[in-house]
Order: structure tokens, then C-alpha cells, then sequence
């Protein structure tokens, strides 16, 4: 027996109107750096219509790939809004990875167009000469364009003002299949190229809706969202359709994320949302003490990227009453999975126990854990594997990179340890991959080694992570030097420079007569942490240039 219901798409399209239609006087903020610009949801969407205009007539059509190389900010969410629902696909560049990696995400997505802050213009000329399928660049904001002008006819660009000037405010939106690409995020979690990860409407529109819960994030019409974590991050978590969705005020801090203007604009614009890593919120937290600041305007932050401190959530519920809420997640999980919200009968150090934990899977998302021969593990809150998740917003490959490891019947292997209690609640204990994750970005140890022993002087060189009170994880390079030679520190800092993403650089390095190997001559890194831990091993530190 079939039902009765009317069958419709769920499509990112769909997400538009509603907030267009529906919400038109919730209002989008950009962060200028000293002022605030304004938009109602029903200027957005005019604009919308008109960047769609813009795009199409630069040649864009179904299914080609718009890049965003762009902070966050009012015009990147319209592309967010129009990309997608004009039957296109966006890809948001992480501006962050070092040239290399952005030149192989570009080629390997195919952009065909990309839209790009004038800001990083300079970064974005780096690569975009090389790349074979790019034909031209928009640019949003004004700034110096010089580099992208050296490029000839590549760097040929077009203002984002005059690509939507004098188009019409509405657009006649396709039907698209559901099951279609609507974004691509690359992840570069595993060592090697980042991994493109292709969304679709359908599991985009089910993530936003996901994200509007009570059980997860609860973003709502009374909500003014702050969107800290960068657009460029799995899609800022997914917020910007759940807050336009929803009716959610957002309010977008463009490149100031120090901790500074943050608070500024908390004391100014009163989020009562928010979501960005740990280390954004203890920058946060250690400004606005020492500064008499108010925080208080918060009813709730939602942190992830890395294990979340218990001091910090603890701090900012007894100095605002603010509550810090947990959640795990990836890009291949786009990325909500789990949400650390304690059970109703948990209370007082209970409740805190349960606040520490990666949290309580989502509805949506199915989780197990597996064990080293590959049997499901009981969900006792005990037993120990990798955690292996599967559901209508967790991929089920690779764009284009046939990686079958990744994947056991009809499961993502998310490459982290732990335990699943019976009440659904994950507890990480390791990761099964030796990637450091600093800020809630991942650096690849592999790759880092890789770079250090090109140097003449290198035989042997292993990464590890190692705690950070900043950062929470940060690479400590332990170096086997070829007989007879000698280097200093801080000449195999300067040599990774243009090898690495600068971030990546280690401030830490161990010079040591031999890499510990296992039996199968691998390098045991496990070894050389607990070497650090015990104080076995002499570490030197980068000094801080003045």
C-alpha cells in the first residue's frame, strides 16, 4: 500500500524560499572591522537571484563547480543560497591550505568560476595560473589585485558588485533531483590529497533540518547566530542553512577572529548562538576576563574540531551562565553526529561527565564500534574499537578517489577510537591515524615528514602530536640527522616554509639518534610519545622571532 502524501525534492532551492518567504525581516550582519553592514532576508534573496544571473551568464550551468576562496560574510552566504539552487555546485576553498594543496583541490573539483575576497587575491594568484579549468574570478570587497593582474588573461577579474548590478531580483529556480551535488568540501584528514566530499541537496536540506533540533543545536527564529567557525569548514558546520532555514539572525565576522573584535561584536550585536573550536573560545574566554567583557547574551555555544576542555565549559557557565555544548562530527558527516546534551536524570558531576564526552549520536546518524578483527563491539561503554557511522548525511565515497579502506559494508571508518555506551553517548579515546589536529584544523604528520626529509642533511624524521595549551595538539618533529652533518632548528623550520602550510611548522623538535620502528619496520610513534611524556627526550624550541 502506497500513502497519500504529496512527494516533493529536497533541495537547497527549497531552504531559500522559505526563509525568503517566510522570515524576510531576520537580518544578515558583516563585521567591516570597525562598522556593521545590514541586509534583511529579503535583500539577501534579491541578491541571490541576481548573483544566479551574474553566474549564469559567465557561462555556469548545471552541475559546474563555483569555487569560494572567502571569509565568512554576506555575499559568501549567497553563494551558500544561489550555487546550489541554480543547479550548480559550490565548493568553498579553505583558504588556509599552503599552495599546493589548494592548486590539487581546484584541478581536482573542476572549478570553473571562482569567487574570491579581494583580500586573498594574492594567495589565490599563487595557484590559479596553473590550474586548467578555471576561466574567471570574481571578486568581492576591494583590495590589491595586482598579483591576479600579473597573470594575464587568467587573472582577468570581474567586481562581485558588477556581476549582480542591474539583474533581475528573481530567478526561475530548476527542478533538480535531490540525490544531486549541491556543495564539495575537501578534507585533509588522512594523509595524502585532501578527499573531496560531495553533498547533496537531500542531505544537505536533512542536516539543516537536523541542526534546528532541540537534540542537537536547536537553532530557532529567537536565535542570533554568530558564525565563528569559517565558512570553509565543512560549511560552517552546516549553520548558515540551519540559522536562514530557521529564520536565525546571522551575523558574520568576516577574517576577525581574533579574540578582541570577537568580543566586540558579542557586546555589540548580543548572539544568543554560536559555534567555532576550543581554541577560538579560550582566546574568548581569557580577553573578556581580563577585560570586564559580557558574555552573557550567549544561551548556548556549540564547540568541536578537537576534545573541548573541561575548565573551559566550566569557566564560562559560572562566569556568564553560558552553556558549552560538545559535539563531534567531520566533513564526511557534514558534519553533525553527535551532540553532547547529558540524559534528563544526569545531574551535577554526572551531568559534567556526560558534557566531556563526544556526545549522544544524532538522529539521522547510526554509530557502532568496531574491533581490530572487524566484529561489531558492544555498546557497553567499555569495549573499544573504531568508531564506523553511517546515515543520510555521511558519504559513502570519494569524489573521485577510490578509497575502499574507508569504508566497511555500507560504513564510514571515521579513523577514531572509543566506546559507545547503551544510551547511544561516544567516548574518543585515540585516533587510529597519526594526524595532529591543532585548533580544530588537521595537520598530516606523513606529509610533514615527507618534507623534512628532503632536506640533505635529514636520514629519518617522525611527527607526533603533542599537547598544547593553546592549540591542543602541535607537531613535535623528531629528527635522525645523516652522519657527519649538522643543522640547526631553526634552518629546518625555514625549509618547510614553502613546502608546508606555515601553521604546520612545529615550534618543538627533538634531534635523536634513531627512529623507533616495530616489527614490520614501521615507525612506532607510539614510542616516541611516551618518550615525551616521561621527559625522555630533549626537546628544543623554535625561537620566536622578534
Amino acid at each position: 500500500m502506497r500513502s497519500t502524501m504529496q512527494e516533493s525534492q529536497l533541495l537547497v532551492r527549497e531552504i531559500l524560499r522559505h526563509g525568503q518567504q517566510v522570515y524576510g525581516t531576520s537580518e544578515i550582519v558583516t563585521f567591516e572591522g570597525e562598522e556593521f553592514r545590514r541586509a534583511t532576508f529579503s535583500d539577501v534573496s534579491r541578491r541571490v537571484a541576481q548573483l544566479a544571473h551574474g553566474l549564469s551568464g559567465l557561462g555556469v550551468g548545471l552541475g559546474d563547480r563555483v569555487g569560494t576562496f572567502c571569509f565568512n560574510h554576506q555575499e559568501h552566504l549567497e553563494a551558500y543560497l544561489a550555487i546550489p539552487s541554480m543547479g550548480a555546485v559550490l565548493h568553498t576553498l579553505n583558504v588556509r591550505l599552503f599552495p599546493e594543496q589548494l592548486k590539487y583541490v581546484i584541478d581536482h573539483a573542476e572549478d570553473k568560476v571562482i569567487i574570491c575576497d579581494a583580500a586573498m587575491a594574492g594567495a589565490l594568484a599563487r595557484v590559479v595560473g596553473e590550474c586548467s579549468t578555471v576561466e574567471r574570478i570574481v571578486v568581492v570587497g576591494e583590495g590589491d589585485l595586482s598579483a591576479l593582474e600579473a597573470l594575464g588573461e587568467i587573472g582577468v577579474t570581474i567586481a562581485y558588485t558588477d556581476l549582480i548590478a542591474g539583474k533581475p531580483t528573481e530567478y526561475e529556480w530548476p527542478d533538480l533531483d535531490e540525490r544531486e551535488a549541491a556543495a564539495m568540501c575537501f578534507t585533509s584528514g588522512t594523509t595524502g590529497n585532501p578527499k573531496g566530499v560531495a553533498y547533496s541537496h537531500r542531505s544537505t536540506y536533512l542536516h539543516s533540518l537536523a541542526s534546528t533540533s532541540s537534540a542537537t543545536l536547536g537553532i530557532a527564529s529567537t536565535d542570533r547566530v554568530l558564525v565563528v567557525v569559517p565558512q570553509f569548514h565543512a560549511n560552517a558546520w552546516g549553520i548558515p542553512y540551519a540559522a536562514w532555514l530557521s529564520g536565525a539572525d546571522l551575523i558574520m565576522p568576516k577574517q576577525f577572529l581574533q579574540a578582541e573584535p570577537l568580543v566586540k561584536i558579542i557586546e555589540a550585536e548580543r548572539p544568543t548562538f554560536a559555534g567555532a573550536v576550543p581554541t577560538i573560545w579560550n582566546e574568548v574566554l581569557r580577553y573578556a576576563e581580563s577585560h570586564g567583557s559580557d558574555l552573557s547574551s550567549f544561551r548556548g555555544i556549540v564547540c568541536g574540531g578537537s576534545a573541548v576542555p573541561l575548565s573551559l565549559m566550566q569557566r564560562f557557565q559560572e562566569l556568564y551562565g553560558v552553556k558549552i555544548i560538545q559535539a563531534w562530527g567531520m566533513t564526511e558527516t557534514s558534519p553533525l553526529a553527535s551532540v553532547a546534551i547529558p540524559p534528563r536524570e544526569a545531574v551535577g558531576d554526572d551531568a559534567w561527565t556526560y558534557r566531556t564526552k563526544a556526545g549522544r549520536v544524532a538522529f539521522g546518524v547510526e554509530a557502532r564500534v568496531v574491533d581490530g578483527a572487524g566484529n561489531v563491539a558492544p555498546r557497553d561503554g567499555q569495549s573499544v574499537g573504531e568508531f564506523e557511522v553511517r546515515g543520510p548525511w555521511v558519504t559513502g565515497a570519494y569524489y573521485g578517489d577510490p578509497t575502499p579502506d574507508r569504508f566497511h559494508d555500507g560504513w564510514l571508518r571515521t579513523g577514531d577510537v572509543g566506546t559507545i555506551d547503551e544510551q547511544g553517548f561516544l567516548t574518543i579515546t585515540d585516533r587510529t591515524k597519526d594526524v595532529i589536529k591543532t585548533g580544530g584544523e588537521w595537520i598530516s604528520s606523513v606529509e610533514l615528514e615527507n618534507a623534512l626529509m628532503g632536506h640533505p642533511a635529514v636520514f629519518e624524521a617522525a611527527v607526533v602530536a603533542i599537547p598544547d595549551d593553546r592549540w591542543d595538539e602541535r607537531p613535535l618533529a623528531c629528527v635522525v640527522l645523516n652522519e657527519g652533518t649538522e643543522v640547526s632548528v631553526a634552518e629546518l623550520a625555514s625549509y618547510l616554509t614553502d613546502k608546508v602550510a606555515k601553521w604546520w611548522v612545529p615550534e618543538r623538535w627533538s634531534f635523536v639518534s634513531e627512529v623507533p620502528k616495530t616489527s614490520v619496520g614501521k615507525f612506532d610513534k607510539k614510542v616516541l610519545r611516551a618518550e615525551f611524556a616521561k621527559g625522555d627526550l630533549e626537546v628544543v624550541a623554535l625561537e620566536k622571532k622578534a
